[in-house]
């Protein structure tokens, strides 16, 4: 199977199964009784709420509770769309109650504060202590405030990030919305690793087709840390076809390198000297895994988590689990995807790890899909594996959208990730999200 083939039509088939996909024969709903035992997860997410709902498909005799301060998740993914008007925000929130419900989980709306490794208990804020015997974290990432100079909570209020669902999100728009025609939108992007990869360049594409519609003597100049940046090829093909020369991409090389933030005077400062003024900054900084990873003593001086492969129990902190966007699990990407899929085979290690057994040998895939404009999307797919005890792509099983593709095939690619939005949804959370 080519690359191309794979990428085009076998990744959605697979999606279409509830992305149970690469898993190395997952079993179905559990019909026997399993192991018993207390397992708490952190974060409501792709990661979290996936894990939950799973280690009761493989254990239903495991008392899991999930804790998660939102009585709503509202995803990332597709948040881009929002700031085009192409998506509302309520769309993208999804509750808990199909865990309660149909899976037992028992749902606690509370913030996770510290971790007692050694007597296997989690603090709340609320002053509950929950006792475990496995822990799973799912905590998604947090912002390295200070990593980028000039640029702390107090910037981001005025050059927000939009890097987490929720207030920043609204401020984006916000600003967007009142942005003279013919202003410029800087948006700085930062050096690997960090959550979703093509985010900030499908960003730039949502911001130019509401400028495009908008705004449309206004530009796009996108300052990048790195050289290069996933999907390129393809997004930068897409942007000259419906933009023209409305979006700029400067890479490292060319002095694109941010080092310093003026979110007063909406002005960054390249590494070689070089100001940029902006009518709109979007300043997505350095990050690291979420709070309670840290405090739980499972990341490492990266920032990062690291994991077994096999079983994404932390290697700092044995009958620890972490799955998502916190992990260093590298060639994975940070995406909601592969937190779906890291989630599934945790709980599975999970049960067989409290049933005395092996865990089995597992396979992952991602799945990111982009949308460049209004009907024109594009994808890159991959399979990974461990080999050797490091974790690989399969040879030959992914790629990205092949350039030159015409309109009927990127119009299916858009359509393709209105699907997997919906699939995944489904999944986790049970939920069928609307427009």
């Amino acid at each position: 199977m080519s690359p191309s083939n794979l990428n085009r039509r076998d990744a959605l088939k697979l999606l279409g199964a509830g992305s149970l996909l690469a898993l190395g024969g997952l079993p179905a709903l559990a019909a026997t009784r399993g192991p018993r035992g207390r397992v708490v997860v952190v974060g409501g997410g792709f990661g979290g709420a996936t894990a939950a709902k799973y280690l009761r498909r493989f254990g239903p005799d495991l008392e899991v509770t999930l804790v998660e301060p939102s009585e709503r998740f509202t995803t990332c993914p597709f948040t881009n769309l929002y700031l085009a008007g192409l998506r509302t925000f309520e769309s993208l929130g999804h509750g808990y109650d199909e865990l309660r419900d149909r899976y037992g989980v028992r749902v606690v709306h509370d913030t996770a504060e510290d971790v007692d490794a050694d007597a296997k208990t989690l603090r709340l804020s609320g002053g509950e202590t929950l006792e475990w015997d496995r822990l799973v974290l799912s905590p998604g990432i947090d912002i390295r405030w200070g990593a980028l100079e000039g640029y702390d909570e107090a910037a981001a209020e005025k050059a927000p990030h939009a890097w987490k669902a929720g207030p920043q999100t609204h401020l984006l728009k916000r600003q967007l919305e009142a942005m003279e025609d013919g202003g410029t939108f800087i948006l700085v992007a930062p050096d690997n690793p960090f959550r979703c990869p093509p985010g900030p360049y499908e960003r730039v594409s949502m911001v130019a087709a509401y400028f495009k519609q908008h705004k449309p003597r206004s530009k796009v100049l996108i300052l990048d840390a790195k050289d290069a940046f996933s999907k390129q090829g393809v997004f930068q093909e897409g942007w000259r076809e419906h933009y023209g020369e409305m979006i700029e991409w400067v890479g490292r090389s060319a002095d694109g390198r941010v080092v310093r933030v003026d979110a007063d005077a909406l002005e960054v400062e390249t590494e070689f000297g070089t100001i940029h003024k902006a009518d709109v900054l979007n300043v997505v900084p350095p990050q690291q895994a979420g709070l309670i990873a840290h405090r739980a003593g499972t990341a490492n001086d990266s920032g990062w988590v690291p994991i077994h492969p096999r079983t994404f129990e932390s290697k700092q902190v044995p009958g620890i689990f972490v799955v998502g966007d916190a992990t260093e699990a590298a060639p994975m990407p940070k995406s909601g995807f592969v937190a779906n899929n890291q989630a599934k085979v945790a709980a599975r290690a999970i049960v067989a790890d409290l049933a005395g057994e092996a865990a089995s040998e597992p396979r992952w895939a991602n799945t990111c899909y982009s949308l460049i404009a209004p009907g024109w999307g594009i994808s890159v797919a991959n399979v990974y594996e461990v080999h050797d005890g490091q974790l690989r792509e399969v040879p030959g099983s992914g790629g990205v959208s092949p350039a030159g593709a015409g309109r009927e095939f990127r119009r299916r690619e858009a359509e393709f990730g209105q699907g997997w939005y919906a699939a995944i949804a489904q999944d986790t959370w049970g939920t069928r999200p609307g427009g």
